[in-house]
């Protein structure tokens, strides 16, 4: 990519890892001229004074070097070993003596076998307060699953309405990167219509660097945004995001996951009259979700927002800047609180990317947090909280995940059978002993804090 594929910014910063090797690694060290390092893509006359700042960018450079050439072969290999194997095993132990078949709706991520849940809790219905989180919470789990498997689960045990699966294109990375799915409540008259974004699966490497990457893009009019979330979303090489994807000449036919889902939720709500739109995603997923409704907002998509019910995401990174804050929350949260940001814990992912300056990267609106003991708190946003990974914080969270270990075995006989874990995920959360933190970003402790959380979720605030 040349930097004329960022012309559509006044400002911006993106790191290249394909391009940092010794030399552009010293020069972050040593020189405040960052505009001249092939590693990082800005404005020639780009400088960065504090050593602090340059040493954050060295440092994740360095991490996502170490990422994608040592350890994404392997864990590449391994999680696509592990997940052949259980799908094998689940084949077998259910009487099928069949080789396992990656778009059979039978074929399981390992996501999905850490918690095989797929039905929502049978006391939570569309006159619940939950029902739109335990929804979308359940939605955001199943987006991890390939297409026949989310269809199925849609449509036998939903007893919804299945509209269509999206693979997306990102026209940055020039791969399909983007996965989401869109159903209704019903098949006529739908009272409900969710989008649901795929999350970071359990050993991409690949995107585990996207999520830690702290590139951005300063956007006319929104702000500062993450820069991997707009590739991903369906943002084009030097005109960023046109209304229309029509106006990009000369390229291939490619579905973008922001101008393709739009379309639909368009076509959907005008055969609707009464659709109540809702947006989600759990991790990555979310951050596109909540990024999603505010490009609908740039772009004054008026029928989609009018409709729009709400934005829920679950363990959401950070996606912008101040300025894209007051954007969304202007849009998002007016006259009615639409963005519900949901954390859980201790989890890594929402402290993501980290960048060392504010003025980049926060977090805004109002958080729905829930400790380890599923109890929850509702918490303005303090910009730049949540930022510092102090010593004693790495203690708490390993002590957090011994605790989490032990709650496990016996949480489906002390809260709800719906929450009982079986053997794959109480050896996941043993590891996790060891190994706190981003590896394992559970889902399912944001399935089970929706369903625990009584009546206590708000629907607006």
């Amino acid at each position: 990519m040349s930097k004329l594929d960022y012309c559509f910014s006044n400002d911006y910063m993106v790191l290249r890892p394909d391009r940092a090797g010794p030399f552009e690694l010293l020069h972050l060290l040593f020189s405040p001229k960052v505009g001249r390092n092939r590693a990082v893509d800005c404005f020639t006359s780009t400088e960065v004074h504090s050593f602090r700042r340059r040493f954050a960018i060295f440092l994740n450079l360095l991490l996502q070097l170490f990422l994608l050439s040592l350890v994404g072969p392997v864990v590449a290999v391994v999680g696509a070993a592990l997940e052949f194997v259980l799908n094998l095993a689940s084949n077998v132990l259910h009487g099928r003596m069949e080789y396992p078949d990656r778009k059979s709706a039978s074929y399981r991520s390992i996501t999905g076998f850490i918690d095989p849940r797929v039905d929502l809790e049978r006391s939570i219905t569309p006159t619940d307060s939950r029902y739109h989180a335990a929804l979308c919470v359940m939605a955001s789990k199943v987006a991890y699953e390939n297409e026949a498997f989310i269809r199925d689960v849609v449509t036998r045990r939903w007893q919804m309405e299945f509209v269509q699966f999206y693979n997306c294109w990102n026209e940055f990375e020039n791969e399909y990167t983007v996965q989401a799915f869109v159903f209704c409540d019903k098949a006529a008259d739908a009272e409900l219509v969710v989008v649901a974004f795929r999350g970071t699966p359990a050993l991409d490497v690949a995107r585990w660097c996207a999520d830690l990457d702290p590139s951005w893009y300063k956007i006319p009019r929104l702000g500062r945004a993450h820069a991997a979330y707009t590739h991903a979303l369906g943002a084009q090489r030097n005109i960023g995001w046109p209304k229309w994807v029509e106006h990009v000449k000369g390229k291939p036919q490619r579905v973008y996951a922001y101008y393709a889902i739009r379309d639909a939720m368009k076509q959907l709500v005008e055969a609707n009259g009464r659709a109540r739109v809702l947006v989600t995603g759990h991790g990555s997923g979310g951050a596109l979700a909540v990024l999603f409704a505010t490009v609908l907002a740039y772009h004054r998509e008026k029928a989609v927002l009018d409709r729009l019910a709400g934005v829920y995401t679950f363990g959401q990174p950070q996606v912008g800047d101040a300025m894209l804050a007051m954007f969304a929350e202007r849009n998002l949260d007016r006259p009615r609180k639409r963005h519900f940001r949901v954390t859980y814990g201790d989890d890594p992912l929402p402290r993501l990317p980290l960048e060392s300056s504010a003025a980049h990267f926060l977090h805004f609106g109002i958080r729905l947090h829930f400790d380890s003991f599923y109890n929850l708190k509702v918490v303005r946003e303090i910009p730049g909280e949540e930022r510092s990974a102090s010593p004693a914080a790495i203690a708490t969270s390993r002590i957090n995940a011994a605790w989490e270990l032990g709650r496990s075995v016996y949480l489906g006989y002390w809260r709800s059978a719906y929450c009982g874990e079986g053997w794959l995920l109480l050896a996941a959360r043993a590891l996790a002993v060891a190994l706190p933190g981003l590896p394992f970003h559970r889902v399912q402790d944001y399935v089970n804090a929706i369903t625990l959380a009584g009546d206590r979720i708000p629907k607006d605030i």
